[in-house]
């Protein structure tokens, strides 16, 4: 029967295609800003009903060097590892630690309260929970069975 209607396979074909373009102008999670420096630190943006939450990787910075800033619904990271002063009669085999200044700005899916935010710090990981703002979390509306 397929040779009778060659073409068949087609549309199937065409929706494959739709779909693949339509993947490629999709936002993705993965295009982070970086901003000036050598390095960024690894990051995750997750969301929950409340709120979103961004874990990002800082080991080896003290705390009180990283700064995180909210402006215009733009989360921004800085901070700077600085190097541990070398010994002189030291030789390295292999140096791949990344140290200097970074910047990670990360543009958020939806509203947040600026005021409600807090960041912590443990164990290398910098966990900023940005609220959601009431009209971002939505409302469910229940469906009654007739």
């Amino acid at each position: 029967m397929r040779a009778l209607a060659p073409w068949t396979g087609l549309t199937t074909l065409q929706k494959e295609i739709d779909r693949l373009f339509e993947r490629f102008w999709e936002p993705k999670w993965d295009e982070f800003l970086t901003l000036g420096g050598e390095w960024a630190p690894s990051l995750d943006l997750s969301e929950t009903k409340e709120a979103l939450v961004v874990k990002a990787e800082v080991p080896g910075i003290d705390p009180k060097e990283i700064e995180v800033s909210l402006q215009n619904q733009v989360l921004t990271i800085k901070g700077e590892k600085k190097q541990e002063k070398e010994e002189k009669d030291e030789h390295y085999y292999r140096v791949e630690r990344s140290y200097g200044a970074f910047a990670r700005s990360i543009r958020l899916p939806v509203p947040v309260a600026g005021e409600k935010v807090t960041a912590t710090f443990k164990n290398g990981v910098l966990m900023v929970t940005l609220p959601k703002t009431p009209a971002a979390r939505g409302t469910t509306i229940p469906v009654k069975a007739e």
